[in-house]
């Protein structure tokens, strides 16, 4: 594959001139807006919280203005809801259809927009010129086409989703994270690897390395990821790409309006709120994946958490730190059930790092994949389940893990089999979780306080 186009670093000076995070998102988008006309298809990286949903609104709006219609496509319904609703607020007098499943219930932030049509089939939608439906239903559509259309969360869709849809379309943008969890498929993919065509790969993945002069740009500014966590996060998962957070140090707060009470708990939610990050370690031992005292200690950490009484501060205000603004985030569905049992408020989201992906909170509380294990296999390192789960947050992140897990790693090494064909993927997680646990050795707490 060739290498694609810089556009990040090439805008980040002018005439000697450092930019700001806003004037270097902002000509990336530019460049963007400028070269979809000029090709068949766009391609855009974006790191945790670099602004997708925002490009793919724009750039939506942008193509709607030359009267063109226009087809997005998402990867879930709720995705799907999320484009529809921020489409929706943003363009009011753009007519938006929502291309649904028989059994959809449509929620009551899409209704409350007189702009949006649902519907179970296209000629029911009317003749709206935008229509979003996830990449399953557009399978379903093969009697029309349209100039234009978005793939969003581009590197979660599998080629083989693509291929059944590329008929629908001439011109494309694609926006994903290749940070992030690769696509899910539960059939084992070793068939196919080598081959150009790899159904279980990233659509983003296939279209390149059979497009390499497609142009590809990537989004430099993360505007979630605090100043503590953008370069932690950078340089584990995004090594030679790289991105930088679009607040100081300064910009940023949590404090508490509660007293602690010099628990080990309160000493690692401190730790955060002050650093933004604390590890929280519990001894060594090999445990069962649901470890009672991991489950425990995370879901302790979120209750003490909303008792401390947390106040965000950010360049969008002041706010409490609710429930609904807290996540729990684990490897496995069985440890999210553990977690959720243990005592967890209904209103704190607790999940595992797939559904967590694309998600945003103002704190979150992380259960190592790899705490407790005897083994490091290549479900627990890949680095794009780690990513997910340390880059959900605004302000602070605390992850609970045993202790031994540097030591776990240098006694597994990462050797997957190289096969011939198959682009080298990076970060590796054997080094992607070196480099996060060697930032999180600055800040561990543990229950002996």
């Amino acid at each position: 594959m060739t290498e694609p186009q810089e556009t990040s670093s090439a805008v980040r000076r002018t005439k000697g001139t450092a930019l700001t995070p806003q004037q270097e998102a902002a000509a990336v988008v530019g460049a963007v807006l400028a070269d979809l006309p000029r090709n068949r298809g766009v391609v855009v990286d974006s790191p945790p919280g670099a602004g997708k949903s925002t490009l793919v609104v724009k750039a939506a709006g942008h193509i709607a203005e030359t009267g063109e219609p226009l087809m997005i496509v998402a990867q879930t319904n709720e995705q799907v809801d999320d484009l529809v609703e921020r489409l929706a607020l943003e363009h009011p007098d753009l007519p938006i259809g929502r291309l649904s499943a028989s059994g959809y219930i449509t929620p009551g932030r899409i209704l409350a927009h007189s702009n949006v049509s649902v519907a179970g089939k296209l000629p029911d939608l009317g003749d709206p010129a935008v229509v979003i439906a996830t990449a399953d239903k557009w399978a379903w559509i093969g009697d029309r086409s349209w100039p234009w259309a978005i793939v969003d969360e581009a590197y979660q869709m599998r080629s083989d989703k693509l291929l059944r849809i590329a008929s629908l379309f001439e011109r494309s943008l694609f926006v994903g994270d290749p940070g992030q969890l690769d696509p899910f498929s539960i059939v084992d993919g070793d068939r196919w690897a080598g081959l150009s065509w790899d159904p279980v790969q990233s659509a983003v993945s296939v279209l390149l390395r059979h497009n390499p002069d497609l142009p590809v740009h990537r989004l430099p500014v993360s505007w979630r990821l605090p100043a503590s966590a953008a370069p932690v996060v950078s340089e584990a998962f995004y090594p030679f790409t790289g991105f930088r957070a679009g607040t100081d140090h300064a910009d940023r707060s949590l404090e508490f309006t509660v007293n602690g009470m010099r628990t080990s708990y309160d000493l690692a939610l401190e730790e955060a709120a002050a650093s933004g990050w604390a590890l929280y370690e519990l001894p060594s031992r090999h445990t069962v994946r649901t470890d009672a005292e991991a489950v425990q200690a995370a879901a302790v950490l979120a209750v003490r958490l909303l008792q401390r009484g947390p106040v965000a501060h950010s360049e969008r205000g002041s706010h409490p730190v609710t429930a609904a603004r807290i996540a729990i985030g684990a490897a496995h569905r069985d440890q999210v059930a553990a977690i959720r049992a243990a005592g967890v408020p209904e209103e704190i989201t607790v999940d595992t790092a797939n559904r967590l992906q694309g998600r945003e909170y103002d704190v979150t509380i992380v259960l190592h994949p790899l705490s407790g294990r005897r083994d490091a296999t290549a479900f627990h390192l890949e680095s794009g389940r780690l990513c997910v789960l340390t880059s959900r947050h605004r302000h602070a992140c605390v992850v609970v893990a045993r202790a031994g897990i540097p030591e776990l790693l240098d006694a597994h090494p990462s050797a997957e089999p190289v096969q011939l064909g198959v682009p080298v993927k990076f970060p590796d997680g054997w080094e992607a979780n070196q480099a996060v646990l060697a930032h999180l050795s600055k800040h561990r707490v543990t229950p002996a306080g």
